[in-house]
């Protein structure tokens, strides 16, 4: 179960980024990021209702609590970063590099919860990773991508705060159900992303948001809260170096959203990427 459940976070967060894509044509990105997360917390204690599991809240240890808001504050961060890097670069751009917390994640998960069976597979879906990644990076010449050329940093601030974020909550769910463990990290990330949004003046921008944008914000919330509730079950239940890779598939559905909808362009060099990432990932899936 907890493999399929981690094969539907892929698809579920797939659809994320294009959604979210259409939501930041014209909305500011913290704005975004903070209406995003009001659909995401009502999703995940709509699910919490649904299993009957608030009333463990009592129960949580305070090492549970720390670790929990560790890794909201370190989602906060990811998201903030993410959706500033689509505010400003390609979809098939920065997904790639998002997508790169993998290797780091797969190798905390290694290093400090002891996930070493099947370690030779393990390492060598993740070079084949890291290769794929380093070939979907490219820069196109151009005025254009001169100006937005810092996409790239708000994408690698991204990948690194998200493979933090795997670490953080895979030692904070234990013990903790996992639909309950995601709506407390929502809270937090909901209200660091509100406190950002006040905190730089930007409520200013709220009525300026189109009926279309607020709905395609909306949906891209739901997706993230489906996506997020699966995922989290997996890390609870499963190999986190396991269950990272899969989910890290959602970069098929990504780029083939990206080409269909917003006729964004993939080069053989990325194309050869994408495939070895996809071959690295279902290395590790089978053989692990």
């Amino acid at each position: 179960m907890w493999m399929i459940s981690a094969i539907f976070s892929a698809i579920f967060a797939g659809l994320t980024a294009i959604l979210a894509k259409w939501g930041i044509e014209k909305t500011n990105s913290d704005v975004v990021t903070a209406l995003r997360t009001i659909v995401v917390l009502v999703f995940s204690f709509f699910m919490v209702c649904i299993v009957d599991s608030q009333a463990t809240i009592w129960y949580i240890e305070g090492k549970a609590w720390f670790f929990l808001i560790l890794s909201g504050l370190a989602t906060g961060v990811s998201w903030i970063c993410y959706f500033k890097a689509l505010s400003l670069g390609d979809v098939n751009k920065v997904a790639p590099i998002d997508k790169s917390s993998t290797v780091l994640s797969v190798l905390l998960a290694i290093l400090f919860f002891g996930e070493t069976n099947h370690l030779a597979v393990k390492l060598g879906g993740t070079v084949l990773i890291g290769i794929g990644t380093y070939l979907m990076i490219e820069k196109k010449a151009g005025k254009q991508e001169i100006k937005y050329s810092g996409w790239m940093v708000y994408a690698i601030l991204s990948a690194v705060f998200a493979a933090l974020t795997s670490v953080l909550a895979k030692a904070g769910i234990s013990g903790v159900e996992s639909n309950l463990a995601t709506a407390i990290r929502t809270f937090v990330i909901l209200l660091m992303s509100w406190g950002i949004v006040f905190a730089r003046g930007e409520t200013r921008y709220l009525t300026d948001i189109s009926k279309k944008e607020l709905l395609f914000i909306g949906l891209s919330g739901v997706t993230t809260g489906a996506s997020w509730l699966c995922y989290y079950y997996a890390v609870k239940n499963g190999d986190l170096s396991v269950v990272i890779p899969i989910d890290k598939m959602s970069i098929l559905l990504t780029i083939l959203f990206s080409r269909i909808f917003l006729k964004e362009q993939l080069s053989g060099r990325a194309a050869a990427g994408l495939g070895l990432l996809c071959i690295g990932t279902l290395i590790m899936a089978i053989w692990s």
